[in-house]
């Protein structure tokens, strides 16, 4: 098999290694097949619950099952409720009455259209708000919704129907505030990034639960992010395509920021072969050392515990790039 010539069993062993029981939890799935009910997938998880950067999250959890802020769910960046929940979700945390209180406090933020906002609304009118904002940051919060079982909960059904309305399907994608900077230096008419963000959330839902309409919004969007190359979605002063450059950088965990092998993932989850991904792919087989790849880009210091070492060998983004290439090309 092709990928096997980057990903060699070296590589895979090391990724199933209990020293890292998040990625062993994962790589059990994703690269070894099997079942999350498997007594060594269940293993994995009752490990990883016990890690030091798990319990040190958990511990630093508030009574009422907020993380820094009761008011605000997203400040300050990275240790606030929602991106502290996201690496739950991506540590692979198993769903506990920790984490049941931590979705509840969530769930205040909600506005009554179903999208979220930052800020805790203090009245009923505030509740009722219009704002239609931030797909990034819905989409995160509909990735650890369903990593953590809430996807046939009411509520979060309301969130997905907000972002079916909200689509923009003239144009594709989200309408954002913060996007585009310059609507001359994009191709996008709108919010490439949060598309990429509420894409990944959409595919973790199976072929068998999505609606027509969340079909027809992933093939568009899949579209559009294939259209422009994944990452050169830029434009230049004469017209032509300029890559986004950080995107090449691969990073984890990434919050409302993107790269290369994250959008990879996400295409081959939904079995998209298309020869306008190979030129990324390339990218990704060429950027390993011996089997593993680098952690480029990193928020350790900011979070409330570090991942991986900058620059080192990481088994996160490894484990990303082994199972591209082995959805690419098996």
């Amino acid at each position: 098999m092709r990928w096997k010539e980057s990903v060699g069993e070296q590589t895979i062993d090391w990724l199933l290694e209990p020293e890292n029981p998040s990625v062993r939890f994962w790589a059990l799935q994703q690269l070894e097949g099997k079942s999350k009910d498997h007594v060594d997938v269940k293993d994995a998880q009752d490990a990883l619950m016990t890690t030091s950067c798990v319990k040190t999250i958990l511990k630093s959890q508030r009574g009422e099952g907020y993380w820094v802020s009761y008011d605000d769910m997203y400040n300050p960046k990275y240790t606030a409720t929602t991106h502290t929940l996201l690496i739950l979700a991506e540590l692979g945390a198993a769903r506990t009455p920790k984490i049941e209180s931590a979705i509840e406090h969530l769930f205040m933020f909600q506005r009554n259209s179903g999208h979220f906002l930052a800020d805790l609304p203090k009245t009923e009118k505030g509740r009722a708000s219009e704002v239609k904002d931030g797909c990034c940051l819905d989409g995160n919060i509909l990735y650890y919704l369903i990593h953590f079982g809430y996807l046939n909960d009411e509520r979060t059904e309301k969130l997905i129907e907000f972002q079916v309305n909200y689509h923009s399907d003239d144009a594709g994608g989200w309408k954002c505030r913060a996007f585009p900077i310059n609507k001359d230096g994009v191709f996008p008419e709108n919010c490439f990034m949060g598309g990429v963000k509420m894409l990944r959330a959409l595919a973790q839902i199976t072929k068998k639960q999505r609606s027509a309409d969340l079909d027809r919004i992933i093939k568009q969007e899949v579209e559009i992010i294939l259209e422009n190359g994944i990452y050169k979605y830029l434009r230049n002063p004469d017209g032509s395509r300029k890559d986004k450059a950080g995107w090449k950088r691969f990073g984890f965990p990434l919050f409302y920021q993107s790269d290369i092998l994250e959008v990879l993932d996400i295409l081959t989850l939904l079995g998209v072969k298309d020869e306008r991904m190979q030129d990324s792919i390339n990218l990704v087989t060429e950027s390993q050392q011996f089997g593993r790849w680098l952690l480029k880009n990193t928020f350790n210091g900011k979070m409330l515990c570090e991942i991986d070492e900058k620059n080192k060998p990481s088994k996160w983004i490894t484990l990303r790039a082994a199972r591209v290439l082995q959805r690419y090309y098996s």
